[in-house]
């Protein structure tokens, strides 16, 4: 496709005057423009393109008149191979330009989406080792076009970029040879003490198992009671957020990954537009599967406003949340990065709770997390577990890890990045199933931390219990491929994060499955204990043994209650306190949960097992009490 460069004639001396005249706004609404660039400092283009008063295209139309060059559509240009392959894909988005091709006099047509300057075409220049003739390009449109071009490369990055940088960190590979080998050695040596001393094999066995359930409880119950006594989430005030000024704040990315949620796109979109911060220095991107037709109709249906902007995901496996979110970030231009589910209603002040949190924080501080909690709460009666369980994780658990520095395994959404320390870490593993968990355990070996805010996100609890166990699964799953990445090399973590970190860790991400799979045989314990004298099975197993099994169950049930109840206080839920006694049946549902994670971890481990959103009536609030 040929290009034309043609003198034009001079420009009017600003481009609110060529806006003007051309009756493309008024005077009033450039009067307007202006005086809310004088207050934030932003760019004139970038307050009328995302105030709805200028199209983007329209507009560098007429900044490439004022600037003197022609103008480039670059929608069905292909930019040419030989011309690229010198070049990174992620300078040339943020430095806004590509080169088109070679013209027949041996200069480099360059399409830029900048001001063209005698510094900046020296820089060209220098880059691509020719003379360049230059035309004028939307900012979306070089996205795009990096987007077609180096598609293969791009989607390449987004799932091997961590495999290639350290495969030891990926989940992409279950089991290395030496673990394997330890859980051979582990299950032989179990087997044969079985055959030879069926009697104290059993007992200890029994005795690890209650040693290592008890102690998790424990751990989880000392946390929240540092997290009570401390509320270190609590510190951004109203008043600290209400001082920050526009022009104070930097550029936003949102990153959206949505799939198959054309049912909830429409409310999706409503929910962002809330969020309190300058549109001129707010990116959206909506990241959605290439072959998920439906929701990308659906989106584009909605209407979206012109912080909006589409990234289309590349179709292949693994069809992940953490793939499509590493291609958004290779297009994010914001200094900090947030994630936001399909269904999540954050609150509108959080963004600029994040700048203020990550401005106090020191640069180690790599992430910023929000409570997360649900606005469906008296749906029915997994909704209100569901309920009180998020409410004493995200409420107290977390900032009790906070408060003692100890790994914080990050929720599936509303994490703040410094996008430039998310890109060192490699972005997310989109092998593993739940990637948050493993960034925030990554981001503490390698010496980073990740802190908590006092804003919540509401999110749409699962109410059917067959989506509540697909989800569940998936979590209990990515948590299994955590532990096992992580202790592939004890001396990294130990060595990154220190002793009493590395023991949090295992704790944690490991006690959290194994309590859920633990559960159903201190439940035939207890059983045993009752009926142990009549049954054949009872002489393997001697009564303090038993007793110490019903202690572990009646201790452990007893402690979560209260954790459940305390979350319920927190929010102010007092109705949900009595739902709390439900927690043992609550504990089962995990169980299955678990057991379904632990065989789907053997048998298709990268599985990403969707769950449904949608299911439940939006209310007019976010039920914020």
């Amino acid at each position: 496709m040929g290009v034309t460069v043609q003198a034009v004639q001079a420009p009017p001396a600003t481009l609110g005057d060529m806006l003007v005249t051309r009756g493309v706004i008024t005077a009033a609404q450039m009067r307007e423009a202006l005086r809310v660039q004088e207050a934030t400092g932003s760019r004139l283009g970038a307050i009328l393109i995302t105030s709805g008063l200028v199209r983007r295209l329209d507009l560098y139309e007429l900044l490439a008149e004022q600037w003197g060059l022609p103008f480039l559509d670059l929608t069905d240009v292909e930019l040419a191979p030989e011309l690229l392959g010198e070049h990174d894909p992620t300078d040339l988005v943020r430095s806004g330009w590509v080169p088109v091709r070679r013209e027949p006099d041996g200069r480099i047509l360059i399409a830029t989406a900048e001001k063209p300057s005698a510094q900046r075409a020296t820089l060209i220049e220098a880059a691509v080792g020719a003379p360049i003739t230059q035309v004028v390009t939307t900012d979306w449109d070089i996205d795009q076009a990096v987007h077609r071009s180096f598609r293969e490369r791009l989607v390449e990055d987004a799932t091997m970029g961590l495999w290639r940088r350290s495969a030891a960190q990926s989940a992409r590979k279950v089991l290395y040879k030496g673990q394997a080998a330890a859980l051979t050695v582990v299950g032989i040596t179990l087997l044969t003490c079985l055959i030879l001393a069926p009697k104290a094999t059993l007992t200890g066995t029994s005795m690890i198992i209650g040693v290592f359930f008890l102690i998790s409880v424990l751990f989880k119950f000392v946390v929240c009671l540092r997290g009570a006594r401390h509320d270190k989430e609590e510190s951004i005030t109203a008043e600290e957020v209400a001082a920050l000024g526009d022009h104070d704040l930097p550029v936003y990315t949102v990153l959206v990954p949505v799939y198959k949620e054309a049912n909830v796109i429409a409310d999706l979109l409503t929910n962002l537009k809330d969020l309190d911060y300058p549109r001129d220095r707010l990116e959206i991107l909506l990241l959605m599967e290439e072959d998920d037709t439906e929701t990308i109709t659906a989106a584009r249906r909605a209407a979206p406003p012109a912080t909006v902007r589409f990234v289309i995901v590349p179709d292949r496996l693994p069809k992940t949340k953490p793939k499509a979110c590493n291609v958004g970030l290779f297009f994010a231009r914001g200094e900090y990065v947030v994630i936001y589910d399909a269904e999540d209603r954050p609150e509108p002040d959080q963004l600029k709770k994040a700048v203020v949190a990550f401005r106090r924080a020191g640069p180690e501080t790599v992430c910023i997390q929000a409570a997360l909690n649900y606005w469906n709460v008296d749906d029915n009666a997994l909704t209100r577990m569901f309920t009180l369980e998020y409410s004493f994780w995200f409420d107290y658990m977390l900032p009790g890890l906070d408060d003692l520095g100890l790994p914080i395994p990050l929720g599936g959404t509303s994490n703040h990045f410094r996008v430039q320390a998310l890109r060192t870490l490699g972005g997310w593993d989109p092998f593993n199933v739940t990637e948050d968990a493993d960034l925030g355990i990554r981001a503490s070996v390698l010496g980073y931390r990740v802190s908590v805010i006092n804003s919540t996100t509401f999110e749409e609890a699962n109410r059917a219990p067959g989506n509540w166990i697909r989800q569940r699964s998936r979590w209990i799953k990515g948590y299994l491929q955590t532990l096992l990445v992580h202790l592939r090399q004890p001396r990294t973590i130990v060595r990154g994060a220190g002793w009493k970190q590395s023991l949090s860790f295992i704790l944690l991400i490991g006690g959290t499955p194994a309590s859920f799979l633990l559960t159903p045989p201190l439940y035939v314990i207890f059983a045993l204990s009752l009926v142990a004298p009549n049954l054949p099975i009872g002489q393997f197993f001697p009564t303090w043994v038993l007793l110490f099994g019903v202690f572990n169950l009646l201790v452990g049930n007893a402690t979560m209650v209260y954790l459940a109840m305390m979350g319920a206080f927190r929010r102010r839920r007092y109705r949900l306190m009595l739902w709390s006694l439900a927690n043992p049946i609550y504990w089962m549902l995990h169980a299955i949960a678990a057991y379904k994670a632990l065989w789907q971890l053997i048998t298709k481990p990268h599985y990403w097992e969707k769950t449904t959103h949608g299911l439940s009536v939006a209310p007019t609030g976010t039920g914020t009490t």
